[in-house]
Order: C-alpha cells, then sequence, then structure tokens
C-alpha cells in the first residue's frame, strides 16, 4: 500500500481508502521506502500465487496485486470496477506497460499527467530499458569486480581512492544515480556509436567495437594476435571512453598513450561516421622520446625487438606502419561496417577471421557469401593491398577433389589442376556467356570414358589430379591434405585434413597499391573456424582462423545494407 501511494500520490482519497490503523502503521514506512523495496512490491506481481493474502493485508486477484480501492470492493461484496481510463489501472500496472514502451517514447508518456509523471520515476522501468536497449547487465547498486581483469584497469584509473582486492565496491560516487540518469545522459545521447567501426588510417585500416561495458561506453581496438600465432585470442586496447562522473553530464576521455585517461572529445560527422579527438596529446609522448615510443609500439604491436627480426624487408614495413599510425594519435574519423548475414546456404558461417600475410604480418579479413561465389574483404590492410579490398573471391560453382597425397606434394599437379579451371572460367568470362560442361546422360552414373572427357575439358589428365566442377564428382566429406612442396607457410601447423576445396583467386599489388591483379589460388575449407588459401604465382599459404569475440550492435539490418557497405569500403582505398 505504500507503494500506491508514493507512485500516484493521492493517499487516503476516495480511489484509495485506507484503514485507520493500516494508515498509521504505513505511515512512517512510506517515506523511508527504499527503491530495493519498492522493486520488490512491483515485482511481487509476476511471484504472487493466485489466493495467498500478503503481508500488508491487501487481497490479490489473480496472480497479481491490484489497486487498493479493488481489494475494498471485494471485502464489501462489490464486483470489481471497470478502469475506464489508463490512468485508473494499479501502479504497479502501468510500471509493466511502461516497461515494454522504448525509452524514446517515455518523455511523451511524462506530459500527460502528473501521475504517470511520478511513475516514470521508479528505477524498474528504466533498468529495463538500459538492459533490453542496450544490453547493460550490471547492476548499479551491487557492482562488484572480482581478480584483475581488463575492466580493473579502466575502472581504476577512474577513481583512485578504490584499492585493489578480490572483491571490492566498485565506485561509490556512482551510488547516488540512477538508471534514468544512465539513460538520459549516456546510452541514448550516444547509441548512434555503438557498433563496428573502421578507422580511418589509410591503407592500415582496423577494427573498432564500440559497446556498452558497465558504466562506460568504451571504444575497444581489436588487434589480431602476434604473428603467426594465429589461433590465439584477438589482443584488446581501449581508445576512448564515455561515463558519466560527478554530475549528469557525460565525459569523454582518450585512453592513447601510457599516462592514463585524459580529455578527448567525439563529434558525429554524418550518419553512419563519427571523429574523436585528443585534447591533451602530450599524454600520447614518452620520456625517451620517438625511439622509446618506438620500442614500446613494436613489443605491443609484433611481440618482438627489431633486433630480433632479422628480414631487413619487414623491419621496413614496420618502421613504415610505425611512422604513418602515429600520425592519426590526435584525431581519427571511423565509418560503420556490419557482420555479415547467415543464410542457410552458407558453406560455413560467415564472420571475422584473422589470417597470415607474409612479411605484413596477421591481418584481419571479412568473409562472407554472395550466391555462388564467397569473398574475404580486408578489414586490415598493408601498402600492398589496402584495408577495405577484397583479397579472396572463391568461385563455389567451382569445387576441386585433391589427388592423393603423393600428387599433392607436387607442386606442378596442383598448379595444373587450379590453372585448368582458371583457363576455362576466363575463356567463358571473354565469351560473355558462360556455358556449364554438361555430362552426357549415358555418363551420368559414372561411364569412365565421359568421365575422362569431363577432365579433359577442364584440361586435366585422368592420370594426374581430379577436378570437380558444377555436375561433376561430388567431393567427399573429408579428404587428406598437405602443402605442396616449396609453398612458403608463416604458419607450419595447420590441419592434414580438409572438407572441400574450391578455385579462387586472390588479390594481389605493388607498393602502394599499383598494378593490382587478380592470381588463380586454391580455397581450402578445413573445418567451421579455419580456411586456408594458397597463392599459386606467390608459392605461398596462407591460414585462417575465426575471431570467437562476441561484437555487439554489429550485424547487418540486411543483405542490401552490408552489399552497400562492401561497395563503400572498397572505394575508401580505391
Amino acid at each position: 500500500m505504500a507503494v500506491c501511494a508514493r507512485l500516484c500520490g493521492v493517499g487516503q482519497s476516495r480511489r484509495c481508502r485506507r484503514r485507520p490503523r493500516q494508515n498509521q502503521q504505513d505511515r512512517g514506512s512510506d517515506s523511508d521506502m527504499d527503491e530495493e523495496e519498492e522493486e520488490r512490491i512491483v515485482g511481487q506481481r509476476r511471484g504472487d500465487a493466485g489466493g495467498e493474502a500478503p503481508e500488508s493485508g491487501v487481497e490479490t486477484a489473480g496472480p497479481s496485486r491490484v489497486h487498493c480501492s479493488w481489494a475494498d470492493s471485494r471485502l464489501h461484496g462489490v464486483g470489481l470496477p471497470h478502469p475506464q481510463a489508463l490512468s485508473e489501472l494499479p501502479p504497479e500496472l502501468l510500471v509493466e506497460i511502461f516497461s515494454l514502451l522504448p525509452g524514446t517514447a517515455l518523455p511523451n508518456v511524462a506530459l500527460v499527467c502528473k501521475t504517470f509523471r511520478q511513475i516514470l520515476n521508479t528505477e524498474t522501468i528504466w533498468r529495463r530499458r538500459c538492459m533490453e536497449e542496450f544490453h547493460m547487465k550490471e547492476d548499479l547498486r551491487k557492482m562488484e569486480v572480482g581478480g584483475v581483469s581488463s575492466r580493473d584497469l579502466y575502472v581504476k584509473r577512474v577513481n583512485p581512492r578504490v584499492k585493489s582486492g578480490r572483491f571490492m565496491k566498485l565506485l561509490p560516487d556512482y551510488e547516488h544515480m540512477d538508471y534514468k540518469d544512465m539513460y538520459t545522459h549516456l546510452l541514448h545521447p550516444y547509441r548512434h556509436i555503438l557498433g563496428l567501426w573502421q578507422p580511418d588510417i589509410g591503407p592500415y585500416g582496423g577494427l573498432l567495437n564500440v559497446v556498452v561495458d558497465g558504466l562506460f561506453i568504451i571504444g575497444w581496438m581489436f588487434l589480431p594476435p602476434h604473428d603467426p600465432r594465429v589461433e590465439d585470442p584477438m589482443r584488446r586496447r581501449p581508445l576512448f571512453r564515455i561515463h558519466m562522473w560527478d554530475s549528469k553530464k557525460a565525459t569523454v576521455e582518450c585512453m592513447y598513450g601510457h599516462k592514463g585517461p585524459h580529455k578527448g572529445d567525439i563529434q558525429t560527422v554524418k550518419k553512419d561516421e563519427f571523429s574523436t579527438k585528443c585534447n591533451q596529446t602530450d599524454h600520447h609522448r614518452m620520456p625517451g622520446g620517438r625511439q622509446e615510443e618506438f620500442r614500446t609500439w613494436l613489443e605491443e604491436e609484433w611481440g618482438r625487438t627489431l633486433e630480433e627480426i632479422f628480414h631487413e624487408h619487414m623491419q621496413e614495413l614496420i618502421l613504415m606502419k610505425f611512422i604513418y599510425t602515429s600520425q592519426y594519435d590526435n584525431c581519427l574519423t571511423y565509418r560503420r561496417i556490419y557482420l555479415p548475414p547467415a543464410m542457410p546456404s552458407d558453406l560455413t558461417q560467415p564472420g571475422l577471421f584473422k589470417g597470415t600475410y607474409g612479411s605484413h604480418g596477421l591481418e584481419i579479413v571479412m568473409l562472407s557469401f554472395h550466391r555462388n561465389s564467397a569473398r574475404a574483404t580486408k578489414l586490415t590492410g598493408d601498402p600492398n593491398v589496402p584495408a577495405g579490398q577484397l583479397t579472396l573471391d572463391i568461385d563455389l560453382s567451382q569445387p576441386l577433389i585433391l589427388p592423393d597425397l603423393e600428387h599433392q606434394c607436387n607442386i606442378e599437379e596442383l598448379s595444373r589442376l587450379v590453372l585448368g579451371v582458371h583457363e576455362r572460367v576466363q575463356r567463358e568470362a571473354r565469351e560473355d556467356a558462360p556455358t556449364p560442361v554438361r555430362v552426357p546422360a549415358e555418363g551420368a552414373c559414372g561411364d569412365a570414358g565421359a568421365a575422362e572427357a569431363l577432365l579433359a575439358n577442364h584440361g586435366v589428365d585422368s592420370d594426374g589430379c581430379q577436378a570437380g566442377p558444377s555436375g561433376g564428382t561430388s567431393p567427399p566429406e573429408s579428404q587428406p591434405f598437405i602443402l605442396p612442396l616449396g609453398v612458403m607457410a608463416r604458419n607450419e601447423v595447420y590441419p592434414r585434413t580438409c572438407r572441400k576445396c574450391f578455385y579462387g583467386t586472390g588479390l594481389i599489388a605493388g607498393h602502394g597499391f599499383t598494378s593490382p591483379e587478380r592470381t588463380p589460388g586454391l580455397f581450402v575449407l578445413f573445418d567451421e573456424d579455419r580456411f586456408g588459401f594458397i597463392w599459386l604465382e606467390l608459392k605461398s599459404f596462407s591460414l585462417y582462423s575465426r575471431l570467437t569475440d562476441r561484437l555487439a550492435h554489429a550485424h547487418a539490418p540486411n543483405m542490401e545494407r552490408f552489399e552497400a557497405m562492401l561497395r563503400n569500403m572498397q572505394s575508401w582505398t580505391s
């Protein structure tokens, strides 16, 4: 009953008759009721069983607690009243109804009447909005942190008074804050920057995920593991954060550098694009000057010192990347990207993968499926093939069956298998009238002569490697796989069996993305989380492993938006 009086503000009125004894008992508890008790009573609508008598003496109708006037009606033998307006519903029912509305509609609801405005101050409503719209899981009243985690690093810097420990109260200064403040001044104003973004860092690109993390909005930069450990987990580095601090105004802080958080700014340039700016770049500098900054960057980026990298060409690439990327420590622009939509007909689950790219180290690609083709688009790049370009284009209508292991070891056999399909595809493209290879009806059930003719049309000898184009022999569920001799692999630990192989092309170019061309190769699907590509011209093998990190607010609304994003990505660096 205290909740009724507190929410609707009617007290002893025509619609809230309370016996004098109950009124006197509840008078003290009405002012002292905290939010937890309020939420418990409001939530009791779900937990109370029908027919039970609550402690306050108010009867219930069905599974939910009703308005006090309804209980008085039942006590006097009068039938239950029928509400004529929404405002006549019990306040706990209004809380449930308002909790289902989007947060952007609640300010207009508060303008209806004083009762609605008072009910909309209930924490239950705004807590549900924060959780459902922004996936905020933490409880502002019971936030604790255990052990040492990435959250400790940026939480402790906010409030140096917090002491380390196994379990501790997170930030005492946040105890006065409520979910309505979080929604109104932090989550809703910055909702447009949540999701996946690609920083505009010339050819190098990157992957940024902006998420709601505890009491903060954090911009996490995802970095590939150190070369060549492609199956290691991704590394994360916070670039900026937004939080509420001592006022009802969000504060933006830059996290770049080694001196802790400092003042920053975020500006929304246009739709699906925003920029960050650091207002204290002196926090990015180190006492030892550029040499110390380079040594620190090299250890974080590559996990090695420059002396441990003996390849001269690799040293040049590393120095070039450091000089180029260090120019963007003051201001960065980000463009929105999406995760590829999944379809039941996809060869495997689309998503993000990290792969080996020779002297350039590990890079992140996005694998997506488009009818009869699979495409791998670079999210991070290098001076030869920049981020945003289509690094792999796989023709799923051209499956290949590998020969036995003895013939797989011969690079010439593999080249003859792939180049035979490549020449036929090129010829059909020139004729601009693709004609699928048809097997005669009499040979459809395994006639040897028809099979030899089929292989001959593909430019493959019958005693060499076998090809399985569309309409030909279906590949087995699993087949042995080994790299041919002479093919260079950064990571020699790769699966020795594969599921399927397809003809495809890879993009190669000179420094500065000069003279780009597509070269034939072999796409190898090992399992759900790994695939590879053999670059025949380069005699190189790239191994790709799936990113298993959970990326929030990242899925494309539909396939059309995703394909438009891919076209825009290629135009950014073309």
